[in-house]
């Protein structure tokens, strides 16, 4: 049968195990949920384990099941990257063959001078950082002089940080997109980030008021079949900026996971036509793995699984939730990068075939394709269906 309503949700960062080509990544051992559950003596999540988690690999504290609620599998990526961006364009269809720029010495003289001259301001830093860190040691500077604080990552990403009461949030989503013309051709880097924060010095914070001015897809994905037949294309988080904004028909951005659950959960009740809902929790990602926090991972963990009985309750009968990841973020391994991992996919619906187990899928794109055949529409460019596999 035919689906009428995809939920993609994507648990941002939930890894479950290094891929075969982990060591070109500089990431052997890595292992997001493997790790967490064995450093934190277990995990505690009793709907995604009945729906088969466990099954998919062995996690400390949860059992496979005899008969998984869900069908179940783990997907491989192939693009040239391990960031955001490129997990979800290869979830949404396509490859990228070659990786984005990125900078752990900081950007070149072009790039910054030509970015002082078009904001009209200086900027301090320049150089790879936690986001909490370096607003604690220049925001103060920050405050005092009026220039902006830059800074990058292990990903393709210029982030630009700002107090709001020293460049309203406005002006600063304008300087982003002033960085974002600078930053072409050879340094088209994935994101530009705006990074405003507030507070006094020892007290800074950051608020929600983030924003990422991404590059479009170099070619269409999944998102742009949805829509060109005529159907929706519901984003919650931050997808809409992973995108870009193309193949989008609507969008609604989120505070943090359980106001991204609430709004899903909102769609799914509120948003009846056929089309795709598709959400990123970006907690796991941002507030735990970067941070190197096993024990504040998990616990996001467990909060987003005691929501998932009522995710369950908002689907229609012919709707098929998906809930899987876009790459690893172990907080237990050296660095606060991602790492390049599997990715869990649990499937479920009154359609779905429980406790099928699909494998090891061999791209990220299987999804896309999988999405696309069941939904009817034109398929993305990478990726082979498997949903003869999964529906009834």
């Amino acid at each position: 049968m035919d689906v009428k309503r995809a939920i993609v949700i994507v648990l941002d960062s939930v890894g479950i195990g290094e891929l075969p080509d982990a060591a070109a990544f500089g990431d052997v051992g890595s292992n997001t949920l493997g790790n967490i559950a064995r450093v934190t003596g277990g995990l505690n999540l009793p709907n995604m384990e009945k729906m088969g988690l466990a099954n998919i690999a062995a996690l400390q504290g949860l059992a496979p099941q005899l008969k998984p609620a869900a069908a179940y599998g783990k997907l491989a990526e192939v693009s040239a990257g391990k960031d955001t961006t490129t997990g979800h364009w290869e979830l949404m269809g396509i490859h990228l063959l070659q990786p984005f720029p990125t900078y752990p010495n900081g950007f070149p003289a072009e790039v910054m001078d030509a970015f002082e001259a078009a904001i009209g301001r200086g900027w301090l830093a320049n150089y790879p950082a936690s986001g909490t860190v370096i607003i604690d040691e220049l925001g103060e500077e920050h405050m005092r002089t009026g220039k902006v604080i830059v800074y990058t990552s292990a990903d393709s990403v210029f982030q630009i940080a700002a107090h709001e009461e020293i460049i309203p949030v406005p002006e600063l989503y304008e300087i982003c997109r002033a960085a974002r013309k600078i930053l072409r051709g050879p340094h088209e880097v994935s994101r530009v980030i705006a990074r405003p924060f507030v507070g006094q010095p020892g007290h800074f914070e950051r608020t929600a008021n983030r924003h990422d001015f991404s590059v479009s897809p170099p070619e269409p994905t999944l998102l742009d079949s949805i829509k060109e037949a005529g159907l929706m294309v519901y984003a919650v988080g931050k997808i809409e900026d992973i995108f870009n904004g193309q193949g989008i028909t609507d969008a609604v951005h989120t505070q943090h996971n359980m106001d991204g659950v609430d709004k899903t959960i909102a769609a799914m009740r509120q948003r009846p036509e056929r089309g795709l809902i598709f959400t990123n929790l970006v907690d796991f990602d941002a507030k735990f793995g970067h941070r190197n926090n096993p024990t504040g991972y998990a616990n996001a963990l467990e909060e987003f699984d005691r929501r998932l009985p009522e995710i369950t309750a908002a689907l229609q009968p012919d709707d098929l939730l998906v809930i899987t990841a876009d790459h690893g973020n172990d907080p237990t391994y050296p660095g606060t990068d991602h790492t390049r991992e599997y990715v869990p996919v649990l499937l479920t619906g009154a359609s779905v075939r429980a406790g099928v187990n699909f494998g090891v899928r061999p791209t990220f794109a299987d999804l896309a394709a999988t999405l696309a055949d069941a939904l009817g529409v034109a398929p993305p460019p990478q990726g082979t269906s498997f949903k003869n596999l999964i529906l009834e």
